[in-house]
């Protein structure tokens, strides 16, 4: 089969030429079984639920011209891009894609029509029906899926890896921004390029199979903390059954899966109950200045959010964020020769150094941590410092400590004469309280026992975008993204068992209903 072959089903937001097939959306063509293809077992499936074979097969992001009988997996090489390369509205051709002919078939799956015996529809905590009641069968199709997929989504998150965009370095930014906007096309999403200071952001959209209910907003980001030229001494590595390399877990690992799952269901021949809106925005490391407000337009009238971000490292999701903030403190003072006339300077870095130490003082609601993240300031030995900044990351509990301690931040004043304190927020996100209900953690909970995970939740101590929608109570959940550890550490990974769980998981999730959240939201 040739990468032609493969054409989105849902045409882009703006003007595009074809895209080469990503790897993850050309192992979903890869899983076609003896007897005819997924699809053709997803339509009997769709058939029984009362939908038409045709309404089914028009679902799918994937054309699968024809069976696929190789047993060897034909593999294109290809280079890297030059950063700057790609411009919005159209598809990159330099990328790191590795465009998979083929996947290695895997056995042949039951046709979602019965529910797996091994798979039961349990009922709910509350002994409410199981939530794949709706669609018999699911959780085999799933499940068998997702594990042919897996290799092509560990693939797929190293390749993005290798596709460095560190925050702030536009050209790279949007070089990564138009690859993930090809391998989400191919998937069958609309494409919006969102432009930002810092790099394009990506709105994209899939639509439901009950587009009157509200949407499902996901959130994730393009951005990481490592620098260009990292890969130069820490390349992608695939070791003792961990992916290792710079923005693998946090969160190239997350976007990664997020594809393979509608994959998979576009391999299913389903598609998501209600439509879905993804916003990837290229500045969350530095506190999302400026992607913030597109997550928040599309916070307006959303039934629930989730975040792409790794989850903890035992698996478990993340159901609270602590509220974080960046402050710049910058200290003018008064220039002078250090020997000479030493009396008639006024040193801006020991007035820093000064403040530093108060604001240690007043960071101490309980709660509250304080990290002095930069400092720079002063020229030469001998010249008494005219100017002199830090850059703070602090990060609150409670919506009451942060607005304290930036209250009193607000209201720092010099300590020596002829010395100016400013004091400036750079970027803000409001705690997210841990809540006693959760509904939809327990519902992710049932999904995951019905495709024979456990699966459980807590708080945790990072803040990411789903800060906004958790504060404003509605429904969220965070750590979809890849399990591993060492986020914006040189021991980053990902465990690749971990990858088909994952992907099963949250197609389920996209595929199957939504119990009631809360009193406004519907399905």
């Amino acid at each position: 089969m040739s990468p032609q072959a493969v054409r989105p089903s849902t045409a882009s937001a703006a003007p595009t030429t074809a895209v080469a097939p990503t790897a993850v959306a050309v192992a979903a063509q890869g899983a076609t079984v003896q007897g005819g293809t997924a699809q053709s077992a997803a339509v009997q499936s769709t058939a029984a639920q009362g939908a038409t074979p045709a309404a089914s097969a028009a679902s799918a992001s994937v054309v699968i011209a024809s069976a696929v009988t190789t047993a060897e997996p034909t593999r294109t090489t290809t280079t890297a891009a030059a950063p700057g390369a790609a411009k919005p509205g159209t598809t990159g051709t330099g990328t790191a894609r590795t465009a998979l002919a083929t996947a290695t078939p895997s056995p042949a799956a039951a046709p979602p029509t019965a529910a797996a015996p091994h798979l039961p529809a349990v009922p709910d905590s509350e002994g409410q029906p199981g939530p794949t009641a709706a669609l018999p069968g699911l959780p085999q199709a799933l499940t068998t899926r997702a594990r042919t997929l897996a290799g092509a989504v560990r693939r797929r998150c190293a390749d993005l890896a290798r596709i460095e965009s560190p925050s702030g370095d536009v050209p790279r930014l949007d070089a990564l921004a138009e690859e993930l906007a090809a391998g989400f096309r191919a998937t069958g999403a609309t494409v919006q390029r969102e432009p930002g200071p810092a790099g394009d952001h990506l709105v994209l959209q899939w639509n439901g199979r009950d587009e009157t209910l509200p949407h499902l907003l996901v959130v994730g980001h393009h951005d990481t903390v490592w620098p260009a030229g990292t890969l130069t001494d820490w390349p992608v590595t695939e070791q003792d059954g961990t992916l290792s390399g710079p923005g693998v877990v946090d969160m190239k690992g997350g976007l990664a899966i997020l594809e393979g799952a509608f994959a998979l269901l576009a391999d299913l021949g389903q598609r998501p109950h209600r439509t879905v809106r993804l916003v990837v925005v290229s500045d969350e490391e530095v506190g999302s200045p400026d992607g913030r407000r597109l997550v928040e337009r599309q916070l307006r009238g959303a039934a629930a959010v989730l975040g792409l971000e790794p989850p903890h490292p035992d698996g478990r999701l993340k159901t609270a964020r602590r509220g974080s903030t960046r402050v710049r403190l910058t200290v003018t003072g008064r220039e002078a020769h250090a020997g000479n006339d030493a009396a008639l300077g006024v040193s801006a870095v020991d007035e820093l150094v000064d403040q530093l130490v108060a604001v240690r003082g007043l960071v101490s609601l309980p709660g509250t941590e304080l990290n002095a993240g930069r400092i720079s300031g002063g020229s030469r030995a001998n010249v008494v410092a005219g100017r002199a900044e830090a850059e703070l990351g602090l990060r609150f509990s409670t919506t009451e400590a942060q607005r304290r301690t930036l209250d009193d931040l607000a209201r720092l004043t010099a300590l020596r004469p002829g010395a100016r304190v400013r004091t400036e927020v750079l970027s803000s996100r409001p705690a997210w309280p841990e809540r006693s209900a959760n509904p939809l953690l327990r519902h992710v909970r049932s999904l995951a026992a019905v495709l024979g995970q456990q699966l459980d939740g807590g708080p945790a101590g990072g803040a990411g975008d789903t800060n906004l929608p958790g504060s404003r109570g509605l429904p969220t959940l965070d750590g979809f993204g890849a399990v591993g550890g060492g986020a914006h550490a040189r021991h980053e990974h990902i465990r690749i068992d971990q990858l088909a769980p994952r992907i099963a998981l949250l197609a389920a999730l996209l595929a199957v209903p939504l119990p009631r959240l809360r009193d406004r939201s519907e399905g």
